[in-house]
């Protein structure tokens, strides 16, 4: 594992020279082509595609090339994901109640994951510290406003609503994962599943189980239905932040 001092010297100095001692870089090549090389494989072939190797190919030059670059697949994917940050798009909501800031906010982050889904199977525990990380870290927390919130609570709320687009940006992918893996829709696999399963199932025994799963498979047209999930789970954060903001004197009418 690299020292989180080169890492963290990579992320804010990217293309600077490198350190006395250490070989040449290859003339026509830089951090921010390796990083970007090693994004596009993760968008065409997904995470687990990504290797120095892979991105040393992608680029044409042997993967000890890339070393006098990235020291190592960790610090290259901090530094693919700060980029993605970088990128973001962060339009301006000042003024806006702050449940269309937050809700903003999410869809924010919910575009990003379905441009780049690996982004969404990185661990948030340890982000990138970079110039990327920071910038959206201060434009989000800026949406909590006005709300009463203190700091220590803001930055849960903005850890609470992130979670949630995560773990629902990851679900919606391994929903597509699933069809593309079978090639199968949901639809054709519960058309295929269901007349096997009603052979030894008996509703009597689940009767509620049989009239829930009945109602919202024929609302969603399937068990699972990524956009109604995502709508109905972000309303319901969204509702449990209001609770804590009239409680703590925000503002109540927004």
């Amino acid at each position: 594992m690299a020292d989180p001092r080169v890492t963290i010297d990579l992320l804010w100095f990217g293309d600077r020279d490198p350190p006395a001692g250490r070989r040449g870089r290859r003339q026509g090549l830089s951090v921010t082509r390796v990083v970007d090389a090693a994004v596009a494989v993760a968008d065409a072939e997904g995470l687990d595609a990504v290797s120095m190797r892979r991105v040393a190919q992608e680029l044409g030059v042997v993967p000890m090339t890339l070393y006098t670059y990235v020291p190592d697949k960790a610090a290259l994917l901090d530094l693919m994901l700060d980029r993605l940050y970088l990128r973001m798009e962060r339009p301006d909501t000042t003024g806006r109640p702050w449940r269309e800031r937050l809700a903003a906010v999410a869809e924010e982050n919910r575009a990003l994951y379905d441009q780049h889904p690996w982004a969404a199977g990185l661990p948030a525990s340890r982000p990138p510290l970079g110039p990327g990380l920071m910038a959206k870290y201060e434009h989000e927390l800026c949406a909590f406003a006005d709300t009463g919130l203190d700091d220590v609570e803001t930055d849960a709320a903005l850890t609470y609503l992130l979670g949630f687009v995560q773990g629902s940006a990851r679900a919606a992918a391994d929903a597509r994962a699933a069809a593309e893996r079978t090639s199968r829709t949901d639809q054709q696999w519960w058309a295929e599943s269901g007349p096997v399963l009603a052979e030894v199932f008996d509703p009597h025994a689940y009767p509620t189980a049989t009239r829930v799963g009945a109602a919202a498979g024929a609302a969603h047209d399937g068990a699972y239905h990524p956009e109604h999930a995502y709508a109905f789970g972000l309303a319901r954060v969204l509702d449990g932040l209001g609770a804590l903001v009239t409680n703590r004197g925000g503002d109540r009418c927004r």
